[in-house]
């Protein structure tokens, strides 16, 4: 049986009317840039996460980078994150001049570890910025510790978490802002490249909503130098018709992530962990175990998606090199990018197909399911 990594034909199927419905009244209206759809789903997420407002972007990539930018970061400036995670959490740093500066994961969450981002802040250090890696939240209290003490700005990347939380906070509710992503396989996804950045901070917003249009307040009259980042019509009217379904398919992939803890357990390998008082939203099912690529190469070859994020963390990616870490600088984050395999996971997963992936697993490690 062919099981997909995501099924992104299955989801639309169950939306297609209302989706077509949506993009063809775009065409009728033809207004495709920072329209009335835009707007009203800048509220909606505001609301969905707790916060006053909401910045359309162009990407996830694009939030994090207008979010640093927001918060006046700049060359001579230190960035504290992640060395696991996707690719422009750094980049979108060095982008800018700054300097990443990186600190090791919790293995169990994948998540920044807060004790080892207060052991490497300097007085130079503007921003921190921890991930809600594939789901599940930072410690929201504890950053918010380290941030006020450290007198850095707080930003989420919370480009994987939209819907989640845990101890008191949502996603977009624990730094000065969040950076979302609308990637189409995120859990909330568009039919191309789009973002959020929330906020509660007036000033922030305000800020944010000049640096997408290339740094104008008006026609012409550019304030700041900023980037063409905005939001277009045509997602926002997409992930309109997707959100009233948000809720709903986050309870379903967490359905299907505790039939993975059930059909797992006994197994060789570590599971995913959800904190008591969290509300995971597994954007990935990440599994970790020794033998990682034979067991990945034994689900492909019977037709099983899977996928590794991250196989090279990175400070040893190539083009960071001049950051100057090496192996075994972060041996946490280098354990996940070698042990690390996630599982296909998304709502329109069947018990059918879920249980052929746990039977390969099963037959890989030579244990049947009891």
């Amino acid at each position: 049986m062919k099981v997909p990594m995501i099924d992104l034909k299955a989801q639309h199927a169950t939306i297609r009317g209302e989706v077509l419905a949506a993009v063809h009244e775009v065409f009728e209206d033809q207004y495709f840039i920072l329209g009335p759809r835009v707007k009203l789903l800048e509220e909606r997420i505001a609301e969905l996460c707790g916060v006053h407002h909401g910045i359309g972007v162009s990407s996830g990539s694009d939030a994090i980078l207008l979010a640093l930018m927001a918060a006046g970061v700049g060359p001579g400036d230190e960035v504290v994150t992640t060395p696991y995670s996707f690719f422009s959490t750094v980049s979108s740093i060095v982008r800018l001049g700054a300097k990443p500066v990186l600190a090791d994961i919790e293995p169990e969450t994948f998540n920044l570890d807060p004790r080892k981002v207060a052991a490497v802040c300097t007085q130079n250090t503007r921003v921190i910025m921890p991930v809600h890696l594939f789901g599940h939240l930072v410690d929201g209290q504890e950053f918010q510790s380290v941030a006020k003490e450290k007198r850095a700005v707080l930003v989420e990347d919370a480009a994987q978490a939209i819907g989640a939380h845990g101890a008191g906070f949502r996603a977009g509710q624990i730094g000065s802002m969040a950076c979302f992503s609308f990637y189409p396989t995120k859990n909330l996804g568009g039919t191309g490249d789009g973002g959020m950045v929330t906020t509660s901070d007036a000033d922030l917003a305000s800020s944010l909503r000049i640096l997408r249009v290339h740094g104008g307040r008006d026609k012409y009259v550019h304030l700041r130098v900023g980037i063409n980042g905005r939001l277009d019509e045509l997602q926002a009217a997409v992930l309109l018709v997707k959100l009233p379904h948000l809720a709903r398919w986050n309870e379903v992939r967490r359905l299907v992530a505790e039939r993975y803890g059930e059909g797992l357990s006994g197994l060789p390998l570590i599971l995913p962990v959800e904190r008591p008082g969290f509300y995971h939203t597994y954007h990935q099912f990440v599994v970790q175990l020794e033998d990682r690529d034979r067991l990945k190469s034994h689900l492909q070859s019977h037709d099983i998606g899977c996928d590794i994020y991250y196989p090279i963390p990175l400070h040893l990616q190539e083009c960071f090199r001049d950051l100057g870490y090496a192996p075994g600088d972060f041996p946490m984050a280098e354990q996940c990018a070698r042990k690390s395999l996630a599982l296909p996971i998304y709502a329109e997963l069947t018990e059918d197909k879920q249980s052929e992936v746990i039977a390969r697993i099963r037959d890989f490690f030579g244990r049947a399911h009891v």
